[in-house]
């Protein structure tokens, strides 16, 4: 059952919907210090992660930490403004599969349980990042 959101999240995307009104799950998340240390923890897990490591080789880390963090923080109401480029622009000619994603979700998954976050905490997360799923994978 906790896999289940696998198939809805997405981690690397622009924001494709309207900021939420509320910002109860980025306080939950920890505001801007938890968010950074779950991007940073997600960042850490891929470059472990034989699955997909590669696929991060030649990009610029430190760019994608701070549109991911903005983008995070956007999701879960925070007091950021997305600055990044859209989700289908990022992954355009990449071709990412399932299999792919659902590694780094899993990624994300880790970075957040180690930073004691909870799994309703994490799914609420989860499902305002899986709409822009479908801008992802295979494109």
């Amino acid at each position: 059952m906790r896999w289940l959101p696998l198939v809805f999240v997405l981690c690397l995307s622009a924001c494709a919907q309207q900021p939420p009104k509320d910002d109860s799950l980025y306080r939950e998340l920890g505001a801007m210090p938890g968010i950074t240390r779950i991007v940073e923890g997600l960042l850490l897990n891929i470059a472990r992660d034989e699955r997909i490591v590669e696929r991060f080789r030649r990009i610029d880390i430190q760019r994608l930490r701070n549109k991911l963090i903005e983008q995070f923080c956007v999701e879960a109401g925070g007091p950021c403004t997305y600055t990044g480029d859209s989700m289908a622009e990022s992954h355009k000619g990449q071709n990412v599969s399932r299999s792919d994603f659902n590694a780094l979700v899993e990624d994300l998954i880790k970075a957040m349980d180690q930073e004691g976050i909870s799994v309703p905490v994490q799914n609420r997360l989860i499902a305002r990042l899986a709409v822009m799923r479908g801008e992802v994978i295979e494109h």
